[in-house]
């Protein structure tokens, strides 16, 4: 540690620290465009400069180390001086058109102008002007404001993995760009937007569509991973407008992925269900709630002489709330087929037991892995936070190992065994150059395999790696050896000191365990769809879309007596299979709980008010929990949810009692790949996210 003094306040510093952030930990002011926390130095933006004694000119404070006895000046008239020469400069051939600047009243050049900027300009020539590029649907690009900080670039090339802006060009010439008028597809790419100090990069979707002073922020949680990245909601005149990171270092740090930040859309989208309708003699009649209750229960009653035709179903991005007084309702009237599991095939796990989905390391010690062995999943689209843990891992020396059915894109060197002849074959190798590497024979069923030398060479990674994991992603909980998988990465897992992670997807993944909202004595959500129920009860669901076996679930539904629909989105095929649509808030317009992967219960408050007659579905719970007579349903509020299952526990599986075997063939064939811009309802109605090239599952990422 050394001591330096600015300003004449003595402060204590790590020796080697960057002037700019011991002066940030000090809450001393310095001004600065291209430096930011995250990033690597560039130097370039000079608006940082400062007064240090013993130097003949104002040094760069973010390019500057501290030393010892170091005194430093910031408002000093020689820091003064170069810090206006240097506004100046950038102001040359900055437009003047704030007032129609997206960036107007949040922009940090306009910000340091106000106190270093001159109210003349001595520059008479005529301005620099940029022609703009099509960046996506994501970003809308004015590149004549652009001061060449250079924070988009190191980005993508920092944190995004992937250079897709650059420069080009030198001086006042320079021009910051895409190459070859590509547009920018990284799931990551919204960041950009905030690490913008000016307006040249904006956001697409919010353009023009409200100001800054406008706006009423609101804390949040995002609704569409099991991250729980933080977020804030700005809202004008209750309607959400846009979301942006909120900073935690433990989950997210400063970044967002692009599905939680353009999901808002959808919303506001033009099928929101604002009003109860229910069908009568084949048309629909909006009512009122009390009469589509009333409905409801008496449609139900009809149906509940035997509760085990009915099927309860909901998504996992629903709150802790909302799906715990959902199955406590379901349960107080006797109905057990209860699951949110929609597109896992394979249940041959559930005879002993619901295995817990956790990413059992700490979301910020992913980084600090040595070796990580990623099985059926493309992570960097399904969870974009986790996947760039990952990066910096690997950019620390890590070892990345992948297991899949089809090459995809990763923004990491990855080394990986051979695509033929499968998913399982290939794990199972690896699973026996384990056991053989631990000198075990307990696993007969793994006789018959003869490991590769790729696979022995990532056993020998995970086996040597003081910190390794094994991570089984979407692909490999819709397999059809779902169970296989389970087995055999557990075997690794246990013979190898590595960290076994069985990756939550949802939202509320973890939340769904935790309320037992799981069909503990009942069937689960591929026999309901199957088996040919006489009633449903869906909550945040749309046949169609969010299961595996899509025809089989809508069929169910048509077939079915009774269909209870709770739902922010009315639709043409709701319209067909549905008896009554209960219009529900969203994310941003209820208050609740999510759980995130690493079993943390992040508890957010009501952002906007619901559209329409639309009303929180914990609410809804309440309502019919009541009308059906069963005790315990005078809640008060999401807390007094909360309470009552605070202490839940899920259940623990043990692997080795499962008896398993290998397939005879390799179903790799049949798995399906959900886009990140599919998982939920709110997301496939963001206009922005499905006009990008990631909404097509068919040909995501690809390599």
């Amino acid at each position: 540690m050394v001591k330096i003094e600015i300003n004449g306040q003595l402060v204590e510093a790590q020796e080697g620290s960057m002037l700019i952030d011991v002066a940030d930990n000090a809450q001393i002011q310095i001004t600065r465009f291209c430096y930011h926390k995250k990033l690597s130095i560039a130097a370039n933006c000079r608006m940082c400069l400062v007064e240090v004694e013993g130097a003949w000119k104002a040094l760069p404070a973010c390019a500057t180390p501290v030393t010892d006895g170091m005194k430093v000046h910031t408002k000093s008239a020689k820091a003064i001086s170069a810090q206006k020469s240097v506004m100046e400069f950038l102001l040359i051939n900055h437009p003047l058109d704030c007032p129609i600047c997206d960036q107007g009243g949040e922009c940090e050049l306009q910000d340091v102008a106000m106190d270093y900027g001159d109210d003349i300009s001595r520059y008479t020539e005529a301005k620099r002007v940029v022609s703009d590029g099509d960046a996506g649907p994501l970003i809308k690009t004015d590149m004549t404001r652009c001061i060449h900080c250079t924070r988009c670039v190191r980005f993508g090339q920092e944190v995004a993995g992937m250079m897709e802006l650059g420069a080009t060009g030198r001086s006042e010439w320079m021009e910051i760009g895409t190459y070859i008028e590509k547009s920018i597809t990284s799931e990551m790419s919204g960041n950009m937007i905030d690490l913008c100090p000016v307006g040249a990069l904006t956001s697409k979707p919010y353009r023009y569509t409200a100001r800054a002073w406008e706006l009423k922020a609101h804390n949040s949680i995002s609704a569409h991973d099991s991250m729980g990245s933080h977020i804030i909601v700005h809202a004008k005149n209750n309607d959400v407008k846009r979301v942006v990171p909120r900073e935690n270092e433990a989950i997210n740090e400063v970044w967002l992925s692009d599905r939680d930040r353009f999901a808002y859309e959808g919303i506001n989208s033009d099928t929101r269900l604002t009003m109860p309708m229910i069908k009568q003699n084949g048309s629909w009649n909006v009512v009122d709630w009390e009469t589509a209750l009333e409905f409801t229960v008496a449609g139900l009653q009809k149906v509940l002489v035997n509760s085990q035709d009915v099927g309860v179903l909901a998504s996992a991005n629903s709150t802790l709330e909302e799906l715990h007084l959902l199955q406590k309702m379901a349960r107080g009237v006797g109905i057990e087929n209860i699951d949110f599991r929609h597109r896992q095939v394979d249940f041959a796990l559930d005879k002993t037991g619901f295995n817990l989905p956790t990413l059992a390391h700490d979301i910020a010690d992913v980084e600090t892995l040595e070796t990580v062995l990623i099985v059926g999943s493309y992570l960097r689209k399904e969870l974009p936070i986790l996947n760039h843990r990952i990066r910096k891992a690997f950019l620390e020396g890590a070892k990345i190992a992948v297991v899949n059915p089809v090459k995809f894109d990763f923004n990491y060197k990855i080394t990986e065994p051979s695509i033929e002849p499968g998913m399982v074959f290939n794990l199972a190798g690896i699973a026996k150059a384990v056991l053989d590497s631990a000198g075990k024979s307990d696993q007969a069923w793994l006789n018959s395999i003869q490991p590769t030398d790729e696979h022995i060479a990532i056993a020998t990674m995970l086996v040597e790696a003081k910190k390794s994991s094994i991570m089984l992603g979407q692909i490999s909980q819709m397999h059809e050896d779902y169970t296989v998988l389970q087995k055999l990465a557990s075997i690794i897992a246990e013979n190898s000191s590595t960290t076994l992670n069985i990756l939550p997807l949802a939202a509320n993944e973890v939340g769904a365990h935790l309320v037992n909202f799981l069909p503990k004595s009942g069937k689960n959500s591929s026999q309901m769809v199957n088996d040919g129920l006489k009633a449903f009860i869906n909550m945040n669901i749309e046949a169609e879309a969010d299961f595996t076996d899509a025809d089989a679930a809508v069929n169910a539904m048509k077939n079915a007596e009774f269909v209870v629909n709770l739902t922010a989105f009315d639709s043409d095929l709701q319209r067909e299979y549905a008896d009554v649509m209960l219009p529900i808030a969203t994310f941003a317009e209820t208050a609740g709980t999510y759980v995130n992967a690493n079993g943390i219960k992040q508890s957010f408050k009501m952002s906007v008010e619901p559209q329409g007659d639309a009303k929180a579905a914990w609410k809804v719970m309440r309502v019919l929990g009541n009308m059906f007579d069963i005790a315990g349903f005078d809640y008060v509020h999401t807390n007094d949810v909360l309470r009552e299952v605070l202490d839940n526990t899920a259940d623990k599986v043990d692997f080795s009692a499962v008896i398993s075997q290998l397939p005879t063939a390799n179903n790799d064939s049949k798995v399906q790949i959900v886009s990140p811009y599919q998982v939920d309802a709110v997301v496939r109605r963001s206009p922005s996210l499905q006009a990008t090239p990631d909404a097509d599952s068919a040909t995501m990422g690809r390599g």
